[in-house]
């Protein structure tokens, strides 16, 4: 496995363990920062603040996959013609 691939994998774990751990810290808290105590309704817009704050890293691990697909593409159809060429 490349080396870009490794790193997009550790990337993307880096992002999922974050969301997880601060979408549990939302779910679970009775009481916010504030004092307020947090209903059902205020955690799901704690929560849907926290999905909007993750759609950055998303476009960028995606646009990542993407030039990694190319590159890959591009370096598998290279390898072919030169083992034609042999």
């Amino acid at each position: 496995m490349k080396r870009r691939w490794i790193y997009w994998w550790i990337g993307n774990i880096f992002w999922i363990i974050t969301f997880g751990i601060l979408a549990a810290i939302i779910w679970l808290r009775e009481v916010d920062g504030t004092g307020v105590t947090q209903t059902p309704e205020l955690k799901l817009i704690a929560f849907i603040v926290l999905l909007i704050a993750f759609i950055l890293p998303l476009i960028i691990q995606v646009v990542w996959l993407l030039v990694n697909l190319r590159k890959s593409r591009k370096n598998n159809a290279e390898k072919r013609e030169e083992s034609f060429s042999i």
